[in-house]
């Protein structure tokens, strides 16, 4: 009886012991482990592996040196050769440039005049296997076969760390500036050799980006012992300056010294100088295991500001990464000293704020900006005002901003929308009244469609391409300029921009049920018409997309958008039919970025994100909770392909973020988050030191996708939606979840 009785009180001990454990593990579980930098590097997500800081100036990363679409940022999982590492990288864009300045380590001497040449004749390359890469938050690695080197990457805000670990002899790297793909061309490069361990020089370039001018600052922790240069495939064997088109050197190291080197590479947009500053402020002093260590726990606390519970460990791998891809862009652009470059080579500076490029915006106003609005209010006010440096600059707010240059690139004027919604949700921390001036300037211009926008209240189809869409996105910006009048107390403004939102209604034909092209004679349907035809956007009325996908976008005034449908009933019978309808898309020249089909949703996308909570607006929200689950479980997943699309920027990963939550921003300048079907049984938000903003869902899974009732701080909720406010308020957000709808929730 007595060893009975000690077994029992052992067993509970043991008991006690390993739930104390438990607690202990999940409460000091990093939640950057989850982070796989790999996701998205397959497929069409574009998406880099290697080594960034959040928002960091640089992105070093492996580059393949192959050009092609899904080669946007320098890497696909299906390659097996690498060219050397860049140290400017785009995150999941469409269209491909930067991979400026490219170093390769190498343990033999190389031909120097094939410098600047396609991959195919690069002296330098190697061939790899991803079974000998790593990556996670803030680190890169990978095995070289060729020269036998083991490359580790790290950076932190300013600066790109580079070890090379030699196995065999005759240590040295290669540096061309004469290297591209994509869009990239070089115009003019220069290499000087400052001392035993400096180098240091520019790469002027164009291509997305039309005036792109990198200065640039190279730091070895041993001395160089030898050195050739090359200038427009010149070998220069005895001189420490080179200046071309393209230009390149192989530096030597003393293989007796070390047979591991380290290299810290400083950009800047202005000058060496500054580049060189921005080293010793943020570089010279720091090691490359110490710069790992401090990116790698700046990614954990910025990370950290979301901890989802979940016993099913690849949701945390889907949702850690999606987040980490939602802090990549946009990227540092000033200098440690203020500094940064326009298009028109004038050199702004700010004060106590700093500027951003990368401004993804007709893809990141979706989700990725409201995500930041919630995460990084600091962040957002320094982005709006570099936005608003780039609209003294050039007189309109920014398109899609790459290294401070405007490229035009996409529909509407997001950066509109970008700004008022950042001033609804109360981020007012720059002059809000040059802020105005800005939105409303933009949208008073007559470039890019504003000319017949304004004069026909759309845009006719036989005036411009992509007519329905541009209208559309036209109309919801002026709905954003609207509400930040009305807050304003610009009542003329409000009412103006208020009728000029209506677009959408002379565009809609009830008898298809579809936006479409209309003449300018305000009466004739642009024929013939296939809803499903793509052209991608030229002999198009549609951006990237067909009827089918673009019919939808009125996020400002659906009570009306559903009127215009007939009510609730046929509106969701036609809702419903573009995730049944065949996925066939007919058309010589269809859009590749009509990806992620679920009949004609097209999830890969972002004008479809919004799509799938519309149903919450038309009586049905038990249709939300449905397609939400259906496009999570079918459109991520932990693998390379595991993006059905272009990360752009984070947007992708942002709807994710999201979704999984359990809110989405369908309309990003309401202030509203219409209610899906949450993942995690457990969420936490940080909104500030203070508050969070907690989110439970009893019994959820991919069974229990249907909400049967919800309560916001312990009051039952009726509605389909929360608010901003009661976010940022701190909280809790309770869900009762289900396998079968409740029908009378949300009605």
């Amino acid at each position: 009886m007595k060893r009975t009785f000690y077994f029992i009180c052992a067993t509970l001990l043991l008991t006690v012991l390993s739930c104390e454990t438990e607690k202990t593990e999940k409460k000091t579980e990093k939640v950057s482990s989850h982070v796989d930098p790999f996701i998205g590097t397959g497929g069409h997500g574009h998406t880099f592996p290697g080594a960034t800081a959040p928002f960091g100036m640089v992105q070093v990363s492996p580059d393949n040196g192959t050009a092609g679409w899904d080669w946007c940022s320098g890497y696909h999982i299906t390659d097996s050769i690498i060219s050397g590492f860049g140290q400017l990288h785009l995150s999941g864009t469409g269209i491909g440039d930067l991979a400026d300045l490219l170093l390769m380590p190498t343990h033999g001497e190389v031909d120097l005049s094939l410098f600047g040449k396609t991959r195919d004749s690069l002296p330098y390359t190697s061939g790899f296997s991803h079974n000998q890469e790593q990556a996670t938050a803030g680190y890169y690695s990978v095995d070289l076969e060729d020269p036998q080197v083991k490359v580790e990457l790290t950076a932190n805000d300013y600066i790109s760390f580079h070890k090379y670990t030699y196995n065999q002899g005759n240590p040295s790297f290669i540096l061309d500036l004469g290297y591209a793909v994509n869009w990239d061309k070089p115009l003019e490069t220069s290499i000087t050799k400052e001392g035993t361990t400096h180098l240091v020089g520019h790469r002027f370039s164009t291509g997305w980006a039309k005036n792109q001018k990198v200065f640039f600052v190279i730091e070895t922790s041993a001395p160089i012992k030898k050195f050739k240069l090359v200038a427009d495939g010149q070998v220069k064997a005895e001189v420490s300056e080179v200046q071309g088109k393209n230009t390149g050197g192989q530096f030597f190291f003393d293989q007796s010294e070390s047979n591991q080197i380290e290299i810290k590479i400083a950009v800047s947009s202005v000058s060496v100088d500054n580049a060189r500053e921005n080293l010793q402020k943020h570089g010279s002093s720091k090691s490359f295991d110490q710069v790992k260590a401090e990116t790698q726990d700046q990614w954990e606390n910025i990370l950290s500001k979301i901890r989802v519970e979940t016993p099913t460990d690849s949701l945390k791998t889907i949702f850690y990464t999606a987040l980490y891809h939602t802090h990549v862009a946009p990227v540092l652009f000033s200098d440690v000293n203020g500094e940064f470059r326009l298009q028109n080579d004038s050199i702004a500076k700010t004060s106590g704020w700093n500027a951003y490029s990368t401004l993804s915006l007709w893809d990141t106003f979706r989700a990725e900006n409201p995500l930041l609005n919630i995460l990084q209010p600091e962040r957002v006010n320094d982005i709006v005002q570099s936005m608003l440096v780039y609209y003294d600059e050039q007189g309109r707010l920014p398109v899609w901003t790459l290294y401070g240059n405007e490229t035009n690139t996409m529909t509407g004027n997001h950066g509109v929308s970008v700004i008022a919604e950042a001033f609804l949700k109360g981020v007012k921390g720059y002059d809000v009244e040059k802020a105005y001036e800005a939105v409303r300037t933009t949208m008073m211009d007559s470039i890019r469609g504003l000319q017949p926008y304004q004069e026909f209240s759309y845009i006719p189809f036989d005036i411009m391409d992509q007519s329905v869409t541009i209208s559309l996105e036209f109309a919801y910006n002026d709905w954003c300029i609207a509400q930040m009048a009305k807050v304003l107390g610009k009542t003329e403004d409000y009412e103006y921009f208020s009728k000029r939102s209506q677009a959408f209604e002379y565009l809609f034909d009830a008898e298809t049920g579809f936006m479409r092209g209309k003449s300018k004679d305000g009466k004739t349907w642009n024929e013939p018409f296939d809803p499903k035809h793509s052209s991608h956007i030229v002999n198009t009325d549609y951006t990237e997309g067909n009827a089918w996908q673009h019919s939808w976008f009125v996020l400002h005034d659906v009570p009306k958008f559903i009127e215009l449908h007939g009510g609730p009933e046929p509106f969701t019978q036609k809702l419903e039919q573009l995730f049944t309808e065949s996925s066939e898309i007919p058309g010589e020249n269809v859009s590749a970025d009509i990806s992620g089909l679920i009949g004609q949703y097209a999830h890969g996308n972002e004008p479809s994100h919004h799509i799938a909570y519309l149903f919450n607006k038309a009586e049905k929200p038990w249709k939300t909770q449905y397609w939400v689950r259906e496009i999570m479980d079918s459109q991520y997943s932990t693998k390379p392909d595991g993006l059905s699309g272009n990360e752009d920027c984070g947007q992708m990963s942002a709807w994710y973020v999201f979704s999984a939550m359990g809110f989405y921003p369908m309309n990003p300048g309401s202030g509203q988050y219409e209610l899906g079907s949450p993942v995690f049984e457990n969420t936490e938000i940080k909104v500030d030191a203070e508050k969070s903003f907690k989110i439970s869902a009893k019994n959820t899974s991919s069974i229990n996708r249907y909400i049967q009732s919800v309560k916001l701080n312990g009051e039952l909720l009726q509605r389909t939606y929360i608010t901003h406010e009661e976010i940022m308020g701190g909280g809790t957000l309770e869900f009762e979840m289900g396998p079968d709808p409740n029908k009378d929730w949300g009605n």
